[in-house]
């Protein structure tokens, strides 16, 4: 599937050093880096049913500044991100509009496309739809069953007497260098509600346990469905991002990112999944990005409080500023979209717009880097670029670094 165009990477002088990042597994900061010179980055995607909110973007800048980093620190980079083209919500929104769903989705993933290059956000070098990739995700189920790791229920409203898969995650942790709760930290007590609340099926008879995700849906009257190893049917959620990941990045990758709903159950499991596949683990660092409130609640399509970007944009709103507006905040941290927010980065860029080239100070790149160093603390590199408008100006080679960690152009 096609991404979008590459924004522009100015040269910068000097190196950044390879990032610390908290990892949501070990729950501290650890060196973000490959063993070798290539890292590898996963971030999940979006399910195609609506347009890209502020909560979509301040994901994806944040490990869009990961990928800066890690670019200024000299490493290639490889990253994948999938679209979730057929999964219930968006069958249920077109269904409800009256629309083939096929449509819905190309429709969103082309606004999907424009907002990220309106943000200057690098794409993916794998950008791939599950729709593209269902033959492999049937293949690795297949494998999961052959292994003893998987095991079906009877689905009796499935056509053709199908069956739903289901990852047997007691008998995954006894095999694989996994274990349900070590990436979340939680117990079952809180995994089950969460699990309920977030696509899963606690109460389904036949599991051989509550927690047991799905791996392949049997083909339902009136829902699109394809061949496989197990039965006609479609992917499971967790399933298609361990086998994209998988086929695009390798076995093990350096950053699996999302926002911090994805923890558990989605990054649980295709961790899981990715494990018992490979025996390996599945990535070195585990980063999620927070939630952003608009209005006093989380920004969500069900809840429909969205600041859409596009709309922003429509607004006449500089994509710079949004890009700022997101950066004024730590990306692991909780925040809410305000005015107030807006109105202080469209001054900022102003500010920064405006000043005056100077030749500079010794030490105002190190602030920068040293600033995204620390588990990308954006928050503290808008400071030190303010601190070096109000001491007179910005050197063309921190307004370079600007360009390339902060994806402002100047």
């Amino acid at each position: 599937m096609r991404a979008w165009d590459r924004p522009a990477l100015p040269e910068v002088p000097g190196r950044s050093e390879p990032p610390l990042l908290w990892d949501s597994a070990t729950g501290g900061l650890v060196p973000a880096a490959p063993g070798g010179d290539v890292a590898t980055l996963y971030v999940c995607g979006i399910t195609p049913y609506d347009a890209t909110h502020l909560g979509h973007a301040a994901t994806y800048i944040a490990f869009d500044t990961l990928q800066r980093v890690w670019r200024d620190a000299g490493f290639e980079v490889r990253y994948a991100q999938n679209v979730t083209d057929v999964d219930d919500p968006l069958l249920e929104r077109a269904a409800r509009d009256g629309v083939d769903w096929r449509e819905l989705a190309r429709t969103e993933v082309d606004g999907y496309r424009a907002d990220m290059a309106a943000l200057s956000v690098i794409p993916p070098d794998a950008f791939v739809a599950v729709t593209d990739i269902v033959g492999p995700i049937g293949g690795a189920v297949a494998e999961l069953v052959a292994r003893g790791l998987a095991y079906a229920v009877p689905a009796p409203e499935a056509s053709d007497d199908g069956v739903d898969v289901y990852f047997d995650a007691t008998a995954a942790a006894d095999v694989s260098p996994w274990a349900l709760g070590a990436e979340s930290g939680l117990d079952r007590e809180r995994m089950l509600p969460l699990f309920a609340e977030r696509g899963g099926d606690p109460d389904r008879e036949g599991k051989r346990d509550r927690l047991d995700p799905l791996l392949w849906r049997a083909a339902r009257p009136g829902e699109p469905s394809w061949p496989s190893p197990v039965g006609e049917g479609r992917p499971g959620w967790h399933i298609e991002c361990a086998v994209i990941a998988l086929d695009e990045l390798g076995e093990e990758i350096t950053v699996q990112a999302g926002g911090s709903d994805l923890l558990f159950p989605h990054h649980e499991f295709s961790s899981g999944h990715a494990a018992a596949l490979t025996g390996r683990p599945f990535a070195r660092v585990n980063a999620h990005a927070g939630m952003v409130a608009y209005r006093g609640e989380k920004m969500s399509k069900s809840l429909g409080n969205l600041v859409k970007v596009s709309e922003l944009v429509g607004r006449g709103v500089d994509p710079r500023a949004i890009r700022l507006a997101v950066l004024a905040h730590r990306y692991r941290d909780d925040w809410e979209w305000t005015d107030a927010g807006l109105a202080e980065a469209e001054a900022r860029l102003a500010a920064w717009r405006t000043a005056p080239v100077t030749g500079g100070e010794e030490g105002e790149l190190f602030e920068l880097r040293e600033a995204l160093h620390h588990d990308l603390d954006t928050p503290r590199a808008l400071a030190a670029v303010d601190a070096a408008v109000a001491r007179g100006g910005l050197s063309p080679e921190l307004r370079a670094a600007v360009h390339l960690l902060l994806g402002v152009q100047l």
